[in-house]
């Protein structure tokens, strides 16, 4: 739920992300002008930027779709909220046909799909052992779940329980369904949607650190990106990309782990051990055309780790830049597609 929405010309902008990735943005022309909106929305915030020349009406419609666009997706989708339909979805009886709008259907059949590429490494059902382990709403004291305990847990996990005929979506076994690990990313290209139809055609959008950019900023300069440096005792930045009319979103561990008896556990899921990751692969950046389905990339990315991350990666041809922890430091893996996205004229910090 929005619960306030700001809007205000702005100067010079910096964008701090509250995840992985933040924006920098350099100093913008009185013409066009520079328009902010921000707010709350799925339990973090989102930020927009935008240039032209509108009056007072065009930015308050301007202002409504935006909060109309978030605030659609989030009582579609949330989990929070018991009367929202994936929530009524999750309520319905086993083997019972559940009629689904046309945007949550496309969630669903997007995360079925990235979920067969992977190889089940994402798995919008993996709830369950997400709450065994205390990352999920259900959060509790840190502990670490004994083997029966992620083996019963497993058994609600498994996307290809969910049957989906157009819009109509069953479940043949009892499942929950989780879209955090792809509806904020639907969220972000809503918005672009909503600003796209209302003639608004050089803006950045972010929630929760996924972005997604259309046209440039004054003087033709692109919208520059800092991938952000998988640390969690500073921000620094590990990597500058340049963007257009794209969708970039990180997946990374460093952040958010617990430790028990000297022994880290991630937050990231292996949604097919039920168990969290242990491998190297710290972060990872997917671009697509699409926010929706970079969010979703970049989880399944995160959860196969450096070598069938790349290796998917190349399979289908995506953009990935992963970061990968060595005895040394960190090392970067780039995707072939990824390439054309490196800026030469940054330097990259690989301490």
């Amino acid at each position: 739920m929005i619960e306030r929405l700001e809007r205000r010309v702005t100067g010079p902008i910096l964008l701090g992300l509250a995840l992985l990735l933040f924006v920098l943005l350099a100093g913008c022309e009185r013409d066009p002008q520079s328009y902010r909106l921000e707010g709350p929305i799925f339990g973090t915030g989102f930020h927009i930027t935008f240039y032209g020349d509108y009056d007072d009406e065009k930015l308050a419609d301007i202002e409504q779709s935006v909060k109309d666009a978030l605030h659609d997706v989030d009582r579609l989708m949330s989990t929070y909220k018991p009367d929202s339909e994936l929530s009524r979805f999750n309520q319905a009886e086993v083997g019972q046909p559940f009629e689904l709008s046309p945007q949550t259907a496309e969630v669903v059949r997007e995360a079925i799909r990235v979920g067969d590429i992977s190889d089940g490494a994402f798995d919008v059902t993996v709830g369950a052992a997400v709450n065994l382990w205390g990352f999920g709403p259900d959060k509790h004291p840190d502990r670490v779940p004994d083997d029966d305990q992620i083996a019963e847990a497993l058994k609600e996990v498994d996307y290809k329980a969910l049957e989906l005929d157009g819009n109509t979506l069953t479940k043949t076994k009892p499942v929950y369904v989780d879209l955090s690990g792809i509806a904020k990313g639907y969220g972000v290209d809503a918005v672009a949607r909503a600003l796209d139809a209302l003639g608004v055609d050089r803006y950045l959008v972010e929630v929760g650190g996924e972005i997604r950019t259309r046209g440039d900023k004054p003087g033709g300069q692109p919208w520059r990106i800092a991938v952000e440096k998988p640390v969690s005792n500073e921000r620094s930045v590990q990597r500058i990309i340049e963007l257009d009319d794209s969708a970039v979103a990180t997946s990374g561990d460093y952040r958010n782990y617990f430790e028990s008896d000297g022994k880290r556990y991630s937050h990231t899921i292996d949604p097919r051990t039920g168990r969290p990751i242990t491998h190297h692969l710290v972060s990872v950046t997917v671009i697509t055309s699409d926010c929706m389905t970079a969010d979703a990339l970049a989880t399944a990315i995160d959860v196969l780790g450096p070598d069938a991350g790349y290796t998917m990666a190349e399979r289908e041809n995506l953009a990935v830049y992963l970061v990968v922890k060595t005895p040394e430091g960190f090392e970067t893996r780039v995707s072939t597609a990824f390439q054309s996205y490196l800026e030469d004229s940054e330097t990259e910090d690989r301490s």
